[in-house]
């Protein structure tokens, strides 16, 4: 993935004096927040991209997003001078989709869950002879998520283990292949939602199962992940747990980077340390690197958070 390394930011990777106190341990943030689009997906997005023949940019691409991976290719369509469909849930921030609007994209809200709109984009691929870029999964999308894992371990050689939030799988297992290559004993520890956990329900049922969506502030992790996903293979490979998570707890994650750090993070980016918060002693005397993945929420829902104390 060298040939994204260039076009997308070094990411800053931080201590957290105050998680590290509260868990006993070195604790790190890895800010993809502060990324192209304010999200990790430009990573994948542009890895994928680039892999495209000139007659399928021509051509253009169509996708399905709960709205970061939208902006990330519409940005590279932009880049690339290729037409680009982008279909999201009617549900989708605001903020997100006022971003895709700034591109010359055609933008579709569809469905009212991402599971719909994913459906619907794979169908305009069909009808229209698009080239659909799933948000995750694609292993090129994957291997470019996986980027990240490479900065953390030159940023941060001596990380015991990452956290990493979880919807289709495509950013922990991209994660997942680049570091366990390099650094065997390194843990990785998924997160989701209990609203939207069909990761976390398909490795306990050993195949991929669709599950009910229910609302989240993690909004950015909804959807059940697609039959036949690469992702969970290589998750079942790498990763070495996944957790669910209450949304209380997303929100005092999404307060407390706000208060403690200055970050302003999505719920499926401040997500990342929510284990911390709820379970400090499980991370007593480790190093850890928590991805928030994330920054794009509605100012209404930030403030209205970070105006209710626990």
């Amino acid at each position: 993935m060298q040939e994204i390394r260039g076009e997308v930011r070094r990411t800053p990777l931080v201590r957290s004096s105050f998680l590290s106190e509260l868990c006993r341990g070195e604790i790190y943030l890895k800010l993809e927040n502060q990324q192209i689009t304010n999200s990790f997906k430009i990573r994948g997005a542009l890895a994928r991209m680039k892999h495209l023949d000139q007659e399928e940019l021509r051509r253009g691409v169509v996708t399905a997003s709960a709205g970061n991976h939208a902006q990330a290719i519409a940005v590279c369509a932009e880049n690339l001078k290729s037409p680009a469909t982008i279909v999201v849930p009617t549900t989708t921030p605001k903020i997100k989709i006022q971003k895709i609007k700034r591109k010359g994209v055609e933008l579709v809200l569809y469905g009212e869950i991402y599971d719909e709109a994913e459906q619907f984009a794979r169908q305009l691929a069909r009808e229209r002879n698009l080239t659909y870029i799933s948000p995750y999964n694609d292993p090129i999308v994957a291997a470019g998520q996986g980027t990240i894992g490479l900065e953390i371990l030159e940023n941060c050689p001596n990380a015991e283990l990452i956290i990493v939030p979880v919807g289709g799988g495509g950013l922990i297992a991209g994660i997942g292949a680049a570091t366990k290559i390099l650094r065997p004993s390194i843990e990785l520890l998924g997160v989701q939602p209990y609203s939207a956990a069909a990761m976390y329900y398909s490795l306990r049922a050993g195949k991929i199962i669709d599950v009910e969506m229910r609302d989240t502030i993690a909004d950015g992790l909804s959807g059940n992940v697609e039959k036949g996903s690469v992702t969970f293979a290589m998750i079942q490979r790498y990763v070495n747990e996944v957790i669910l998570c209450d949304e209380e707890t997303i929100k005092d994650s999404i307060r407390l980077l706000w208060e403690k750090e200055n970050q302003l993070a999505e719920g499926s980016g401040a997500i990342a340390i929510s284990p911390l918060i709820s379970t400090p002693s499980r991370f007593a005397g480790k190093t850890c690197v928590s991805v928030v993945t994330g920054g794009n929420i509605d100012d209404d829902v930030f403030e209205r958070i970070i105006s209710t104390k626990p």
